[in-house]
């Protein structure tokens, strides 16, 4: 038979009402009664009706993940967010919605509107570039729902988390420094993405320190996913002195990098070095494994799911949590072929 809200009542000695509160996470229920009624739920396998308990709080305990439509919905990123957001749901009780909202149509304000009335949801996590949709952010402000949000690039009053991306991105384009390459180009995402232009800001910023001239030529137009990562790279190959290295902004790009190298002959990293951003599992899958920037984006989805709940519950305002970033140096990258080295020497009079 199915376990009652009661029955875990009269197993603890509380009344149904107390049970009730350590369901709402009310912070009005001692610690120690709390720690009581969650081991019994346990031990009982009590599985309480989203329905009925939303009923009695007031509540939906149901959080809204909204990403771009126009982005790539099958992103690794992505799928990397969505399951540290339902890590922290699942946790807390709380259910979780994917939203796709397709931010260049026309009736976006309204499917916003929607979306909050019709499933009367609790808050919202907002992932790029949706993090710095000026409309849809007033607009959950102007319906008092709250949000978090992943990588904002404005970071007063923001709750969420971020990391320093343009060190993480100038760390990796300085291990290709290190390595003798002076030819490094580098492979955008959409220009509406914080990603992309901090992923930018460091790589000009390695070239630098580094005394190598930043020449637009080497930067070359994605869209985050594989295929953009394609016809950058071919993009880039045709060029009069084609790279040695490519940093792409994402590890999915850097995939498109590493098939288009191939299907020029390429060898990878003999005759090309390629390395990408996120360390998503793709990145271990492909053939050499690829030298990348680890964004733990799983724990990035929870922590921002986390916070938003520290507000839900009543128990703070929510912070904006700064992780730090990782370099993986894979196989993927190696030093440049001698004759291009030998080429960098004689450019720069070493």
């Amino acid at each position: 038979m199915r376990v009652r809200l009661e029955d875990v009542a009269r197993a603890t000695g509380v009344s149904p009402k107390t049970v009730s509160r350590v369901l709402n996470e009310e912070p009005s229920v001692k610690e120690s009664t709390r720690q009581k009624v969650l081991a019994a739920m346990e031990s009982m396998n009590y599985r309480p009706s989203p329905a009925a308990r939303g009923l009695a709080g007031s509540r939906s305990f149901l959080v809204a993940m909204l990403y771009d439509n126009n982005d790539n919905p099958a992103s690794t990123y992505l799928a990397e967010i969505q399951d540290g957001v339902l890590d922290a749901c699942d946790a807390h009780r709380y259910s979780m919605m994917a939203c796709p909202l397709r931010v260049r149509g026309k009736d976006f304000i309204r499917r916003v509107d929607a979306l909050v009335s019709d499933h009367h949801i609790d808050g919202v996590i907002v992932t790029p570039p949706l993090t710095d949709y000026a409309p849809l952010l007033q607009r959950l402000k102007e319906r008092g729902v709250p949000y978090a949000s992943i990588s904002p690039v404005h970071h007063d009053d923001a709750i969420g988390v971020c990391m320093d991306e343009p060190l993480a991105a100038k760390a990796l384009v300085g291990h290709l420094v290190e390595l003798g390459h002076r030819r490094i180009a580098y492979i955008a995402g959409f220009a509406n993405h914080g990603a992309s232009r901090w992923r930018l800001a460091g790589y000009r910023a390695a070239l630098a320190e580094a005394g190598i001239a930043f020449d637009p030529a080497y930067v070359a137009q994605g869209e985050f996913t594989f295929g953009s990562g394609v016809l950058a790279a071919r993009q880039l190959f045709a060029l009069p002195e084609p790279p040695t290295a490519i940093f792409a902004a994402n590890d999915d790009m850097a995939a498109g990098v590493m098939w288009a190298a191939n299907e020029r002959g390429l060898k990878v990293p003999r005759d090309l070095s390629v390395c990408g951003f996120d360390d998503t599992p793709l990145a271990t899958q492909l053939w050499p494994p690829l030298t990348t920037v680890r964004q733990p984006s799983r724990e990035m989805g929870k922590l921002a799911a986390l916070q938003l709940m520290e507000v839900l519950r009543g128990r703070g305002k929510g912070l904006l949590v700064q992780v730090p970033y990782a370099l993986q140096l894979r196989e993927s990258t190696s030093a440049p072929p001698r004759s291009a080295q030998a080429r960098g020497r004689r450019k720069t009079g070493a």
